[in-house]
């Protein structure tokens, strides 16, 4: 066929090249092998920034830990040091003590061996000092009369057993003292107490009567137990009504002299207060007594009296009774002028020296 001849006639076809494929996988491999290395260094990026805040974290609780321990190993520092120095004050204060006691122990000694030298008359001049020491503690502290003459005494009889001749101006100088103490009025303080105690109860025992005039009404006259028909004997119905109606009569009739002051009548509390004003005096008076306070004494007392006066009808036995008591009381001297006793002692003490600075224990006779 001709189409067959004309291809036939036609040049061969020439064969392309195919175009060769570039290859790619070493990137792939290189990508991969960044991407582990970047993935790696991120890891160990972040274990080392993980170690480095633990680093941190540890370094920050190891200087808290440091500044408590520095704290606590000051605290105890000044602790230590202040137990130190309380124990070495106690050292101090023991050392102290030990001396003192040991300067005791060398007194004691001391007074110890010159006792077995002292011979009698040296015991009976300390016994003497001693009463002396006491005479002038009652006559000066207690305002003791009585006991300050009373040891003074047996002071001077001591002395006169001892044997020593250096005593001698000692017993001319209680001679004196004891002269003068005689001279002196002894005050019962107790007695005068006892006496104020018993004014006060007597006080108490007043009734609202006592403290009006006799001619005021509810006051018995004490000349009523002697009316009567017999003396001793017994009153009869006409004696009885008669007293009873002239007890009547004088409660209704009151009768006033005007020659004479009248006196106030108190009420209740008028009288519980004159009563209650009067023993707050005399125990005023008592505290006087016992303090030796003259002048106090004296206005308390005459306070008293002039309220008793004032207050109360004078015509009652016991009132009277009172007024006269309050008056001698008024008289007594609770403060009288004490002679100075302490040289005597003053002389003994000098005497004790000398025997005590000789050192001999003998008589220096």
């Amino acid at each position: 066929m001709p189409v067959t001849e004309t291809t036939k006639q036609l040049p061969a076809p020439i064969a392309q090249e195919q175009p060769t494929r570039q290859k790619i996988w070493p990137v792939w491999v290189i990508a991969i092998i960044a991407l582990i290395s970047v993935a790696a260094l991120a890891a160990w990026n972040w274990q080392q920034w993980n170690g480095h805040q633990a680093t941190m974290q540890t370094l920050s609780n190891l200087q808290q830990d440091t500044a408590q321990l520095e704290s606590l190993y000051g605290d105890r520092g000044s602790q230590q040091g202040q137990r130190l120095q309380s124990l070495e004050d106690k050292l101090t204060s023991q050392r102290e003590l030990i001396a003192t006691q040991q300067r005791q122990i060398d007194h004691n000694a001391r007074e110890l061996l010159e006792a077995g030298n002292r011979t009698r008359t040296d015991w009976l001049l300390a016994e003497a000092e001693y009463l002396l020491r006491i005479a002038n503690q009652r006559l000066l502290i207690e305002k003791d009369i009585r006991g300050a003459l009373s040891a003074l005494e047996a002071a001077d009889e001591v002395l006169t057993e001892s044997d020593d001749i250096g005593v001698y101006p000692v017993r001319q100088q209680l001679a004196r003292e004891v002269l003068a103490l005689k001279g002196i009025s002894s005050v019962d303080r107790t007695g005068l107490y006892l006496t104020l105690e018993a004014a006060i109860d007597s006080i108490h025992q007043l009734t609202d009567q006592a403290l009006i005039s006799e001619q005021a009404p509810g006051f018995v006259g004490g000349s009523q137990a002697e009316d009567g028909p017999e003396a001793g004997g017994e009153p009869g119905i006409l004696a009885r009504g008669w007293q009873k109606f002239k007890s009547t009569l004088m409660q209704v009739v009151v009768v006033r002299r005007l020659d004479e002051s009248v006196k106030p009548l108190l009420s209740p509390d008028q009288s519980a207060y004159a009563r209650l004003n009067l023993q707050l005096m005399l125990e005023e008076s008592e505290m006087a007594v016992l303090r030796g306070n003259q002048p106090l004494y004296e206005r308390a007392l005459i306070k008293a009296q002039a309220a008793v006066d004032d207050w109360y009808d004078a015509s009652n036995p016991r009132v009277s009774a009172l007024s006269s008591t309050l008056a001698e009381l008024a008289t007594r001297n609770v403060a009288p002028d004490l002679p100075d006793i302490s040289k005597s002692l003053d002389l003994l003490k000098e005497r004790l020296a000398g025997r005590l600075d000789k050192g001999n224990g003998g008589d220096d006779s």
